[in-house]
């Protein structure tokens, strides 16, 4: 059998330092992708290994056995040995120094792969890999209770934040009411910049992409699904069963326009890709994504640039607020290394399956139709006399109230014949407002498909 070097990383600079007893117990971790998540937890460890030994009360210690990577030759940590790193995960998930495997490669394929061989060697799974999780989670956590293999997964959503490890312990005695939560960085940092600087949508992204908040391709962060996956965990841990995405309701913010953003600040709103997760009384739950109209008297309002935060609100505990960094190196690499130090508790106390499980066989997602909110709507119109009649009088006929209409002028074309005109409606079902403004859309003067926000009355507005 080859022959691999192991890496204990301890910090001879930590002041916490103290002579590990014979009874420490060297807990190997092995790692599907080193990148910059990858490179965090090493240095974290790095940097403070000794300390979490200590915490531990030395019942054991941390070391890096193997790494996979894609290319072998890249440059990452200095002090690495080359021997660290494989191009081939087998030879991460199996090698028997290992004890536990971190997956950070991202992707529903080659992922689950390595989720699945490690669980069927019983070796404990830390990943960030939400989609993962959100997509494939059923299959995934039917095997972790077969082989008694825990997943944790706080890194999957909100970075830094421990709202996994809050739903899932410090809630116990909770009925989780809702949950509402900012947790895309990328688009916060985007409407942000679209509210405070006056930019459009493409050159506030432009600008998050510049700064590496964005990626080249920012489909997944743009269009909603990447807060959807999060929400989907999230909605998993409260009401503890698995959810179908495709029966997940997501819009993104690819057209949200200035307009929309000046329209909700001069009426007190902000505008925010809010995930709402919430259980009806009749034990269904409501969960969707969409950019969303959130008052400026909510906390939620004032979660500005990349910063995520998630308000939960519980039937003994009442609301709280978990808020933070929902991305980068430093605060994700802090969610996988506790979720190591979980894992690696298994392995030195008969504590038994410290992970999640879905607890309920079965569950319902309230239909989308079925959920009710006001609304503001944006239709792009043909500047002719009778416009604003036309539609109020659809809506009308629909029995769906106006509370208020405007028509702005664009400054920059103050003649042009295709104008905007915002309606404000009153709350009413959301599938008979689909219903109506495909009515709408029919008319001869709407030139597009209208741009629905929704006004969210939220818990502590």
């Amino acid at each position: 059998m080859t022959e691999f070097r192991k890496l204990t990383l301890n910090s001879s600079k930590n002041s916490l330092h103290s002579p590990r007893t014979m009874s420490t117990k060297n807990i190997g971790i092995g790692m599907a992708g080193f990148g910059t998540v990858g490179t965090g937890v090493w240095e974290t460890i790095q940097r403070n290994g000794s300390l979490i030994s200590n915490r531990a009360k030395g019942a054991f210690s941390l070391s890096i056995i193997k790494a996979a990577v894609r290319d072998i030759t890249k440059k990452r940590i200095d002090d690495a040995p080359a021997d660290l790193f494989t191009t081939d995960w087998q030879e991460v998930v199996r090698h028997p120094e290992v004890d536990i495997v971190v997956e950070l490669i991202g992707g529903t394929t080659t992922a689950f792969d390595i989720v699945a061989e490690a669980i069927k060697l019983k070796k404990p799974v830390v990943t960030g890999n939400k989609a993962l999780l959100a997509e494939r989670g059923k299959e995934l956590f039917a095997l972790s209770k077969q082989y008694d293999t825990p997943i944790h997964f706080e890194a999957a959503v909100a970075g830094g934040i421990p709202v996994i490890k809050a739903v899932q312990d410090s809630y116990v005695g909770n009925r989780i009411e809702t949950m509402s939560g900012i947790i895309n960085g990328t688009s916060n940092y985007i409407l942000e910049r679209m509210t405070n600087a006056g930019l459009d949508y493409l050159e506030a992204l432009k600008e998050a992409q510049d700064l590496g908040y964005a990626e080249a391709d920012p489909a997944l962060d743009v269009n909603g699904w990447d807060a959807a996956h999060k929400a989907i965990l999230l909605a998993t841990l409260a009401y503890g069963f698995s959810v179908d995405p495709e029966q997940v309701y997501v819009r993104g913010i690819e057209r949200v326009r200035t307009i929309d953003i000046d329209f909700a600040t001069k009426l007190g709103y902000a505008v925010k890709l809010l995930s709402v997760v919430r259980q009806h009384s009749d034990g269904s739950v409501e969960l969707r994504t969409q950019p969303s109209f959130i008052a400026k008297s909510h906390i939620l309002s004032s979660v500005n640039g990349v910063f995520n935060a998630v308000a939960v609100r519980g039937d003994a505990s009442g609301e709280a607020l978990f808020y933070g960094r929902g991305a980068g190196k430093e605060p994700t690499a802090s969610s996988v290394v506790a979720d190591l130090v979980e894992a690696a508790y298994t392995f030195v106390h008969t504590a038994g399956h410290r992970g999640f499980l879905p607890y309920t066989e079965s569950g319902q997602l309230r239909p989308i139709e079925e959920t009710e909110t006001s609304y503001y709507v944006r239709f792009a119109v043909t500047d002719r006399p009778g416009v604003i009649a036309e539609i109020a009088n659809i809506l009308a006929n629909d029995g769906i109230g106006i509370s208020g209409t405007h028509s702005p002028v664009d400054p920059e074309d103050p003649d042009k014949d295709f104008v905007d005109m915002v309606f404000l409606l009153h709350k009413c079902p959301f599938g008979k407002l689909q219903e109506t403004l495909k009515k709408c859309e029919a008319l001869d003067c709407v030139t597009e498909e209208p741009v629905v926000f929704r006004i969210e009355k939220l818990a502590t507005s």
